[in-house]
């Protein structure tokens, strides 16, 4: 969402920054900390990995309803006033470290695919990581280009922003319950 407020209200450039902030960056942060073993102590223990996913999962559904439930202001206008791209990526890659949902997912997710009995666990999670992390400023960054590109029109037709808002607030519902109910892997 901050992407594509940030295509919407300052442009592709500023909104292309927050996305390598928010990949990039914050990689340098999680991967060390997957790999180095946050995986492994969270997967000792059960009870530990389920509050972390349930946490995360409550989160996104939390986000999601504020989606649903706040009416944009229909006062607000594009923002004109520039911010530097090397503080959209800053504040990209701060609103990422903050969000328990990245290293929910890096930490459920991506331990799924080592192979124990392979090369160095730590590298593969390390490989791992850094696809999951490209594979997101792929798809960000066509959030923000995207959303750089329709901006203008999306802010002068508050009913269309509300219902963009309300489609998204959903799908992160969504994603919180399969999150929390969805099952998972057998660890």
């Amino acid at each position: 969402m901050l992407v594509t407020a940030r295509g919407i209200g300052q442009g592709r450039t500023v909104a292309l920054f927050t996305v390598l902030g928010m990949t990039v960056g914050a990689a340098m942060v999680q991967l060390p900390l997957v790999a180095l073993g946050v995986t492994s102590l969270l997967r000792a223990s059960p009870l530990a990995f389920a509050a972390l996913q349930w946490v995360g999962s409550a989160y996104l559904v939390w986000l999601g309803l504020r989606l649903i439930f706040t009416a944009p202001d229909a006062r607000v206008q594009q923002d004109k006033s520039p911010i530097e791209p090397l503080a959209a990526a800053r504040e990209g890659m701060i609103a990422n470290l903050i969000n328990p949902w990245p290293i929910t997912f890096m930490v459920a997710f991506l331990p799924q695919f080592v192979d124990p009995h392979g090369s160095s666990v730590t590298l593969q999670l390390l490989v791992l990581g850094a696809t999951q992390k490209i594979t997101g400023v792929l798809v960000l960054g066509v959030y923000a280009l995207a959303s750089g590109s329709i901006g203008s029109w999306i802010m002068t037709r508050p009913r269309v922003r509300l219902w963009q808002q309300r489609i998204a607030g959903l799908f992160i519902v969504g994603l919180g319950f399969r999150m929390a109910f969805g099952g998972g892997a057998s660890r």
